[in-house]
């Protein structure tokens, strides 16, 4: 929450304290009580400032990925600007491109960095990384593989478990609908773009991380902050994804969640508030507590 400012503070005791001299000296009862009115003013000014004083709707929209970063982001903003509602829409990051570019968003959302062809009609600030962990049944005896093992694999190159060291069944993929950013993250860092022999396309994180845990052959990908205890994350090259392991680099398959802006028009008061809260420090708990890693802090 804002605090009232020094100077704010100092204002509204200065007016005080005139009242209370006039009063003293013997001036008119009106005077004092117009003084009075003009502290009251100055104090409920500092009292809106310290409450925060926009007002108005944010809309963002995009990527599924980043579900929980929104929500801690939207919830940490309401404490310093109460009278702004941020929406969200989870439509992919595709669709969040689209939206910032077409100014049907203030701020667009992808868990992927823009492609240079993006970068002439909008902007993107990155607000975390996020690693994409790779995610088994708890059941399966596989604990760590390699990108070539993943790459083999996800082209139908590797088709059965136990040529990875698991238990004698045929690999089900399970991954992403096309225009996520999850799956551009994935196929891109693993170098499968475009040639995944997947089983399953899902269009949300979650409908992810629920087939994997019901499939006991199956494997899929999903952000970090959304891996709950379901089901088992593999270490890649010995590697596991965690914070600190996305942020020195050491895990491979990582991307950034980033905040798409149209390049044409300036943000509106509240919009470019929100942005500069989310990338703010104070913001930095707010996001590790997501599940994803500050990049300012």
């Amino acid at each position: 929450m804002k605090k009232i400012s020094r100077r704010s503070f100092l204002t509204v005791c200065g007016a005080a304290a005139a009242a209370a001299a006039l009063t003293a000296c013997g001036g008119s009862a009106s005077s004092a009580s117009s003084t009075a009115a003009s502290v009251s003013i100055t104090a409920s000014s500092a009292a809106e400032q310290a409450a925060g004083t926009l007002s108005g709707n944010v809309a963002t929209g995009g990527s599924t990925s980043m579900k929980n970063v929104i929500a801690a982001l939207t919830e940490g903003f309401a404490e310093v600007e109460p009278g702004v509602t941020v929406s969200y829409d989870p439509t992919g990051s595709g669709a969040g491109i689209t939206g910032a570019t077409d100014k049907t968003l203030d701020i667009g959302l992808s868990s992927r960095a823009l492609k240079d062809e993006e970068k002439n009609d909008v902007d993107g600030t990155t607000v975390a990384l996020d690693g994409i962990a790779i995610i088994v049944s708890k059941d399966s005896k596989v604990a760590d593989l390699t990108v070539e093992q993943l790459k083999k694999m996800f082209t139908g190159e590797i088709t059965n478990w136990k040529e990875v060291g698991g238990d004698d069944g045929e690999i089900v993929l399970v991954g992403r609908e096309a225009g996520s950013g999850t799956r551009d993250g994935f196929e891109s860092i693993v170098d499968v773009k475009d040639s995944c022999k997947y089983a399953q396309e899902l269009t949300a994180t979650g409908a992810v991380i629920s087939a994997v845990e019901a499939n006991p052959l199956a494997i899929g990908y999903a952000s970090l902050s959304a891996v709950g205890d379901t089901v088992a994350m593999v270490t890649v090259e010995g590697v596991e994804c965690s914070e600190d392991t996305v942020k020195d680099g050491s895990y491979k398959i990582q991307r950034p969640f980033v905040f798409v802006t149209n390049k044409s028009v300036a943000l509106s008061e509240q919009a470019q508030a929100f942005v500069d809260f989310a990338t703010s420090k104070d913001a930095a708990d707010l996001i590790r507590t997501a599940g994803a890693v500050p990049v300012n802090e």
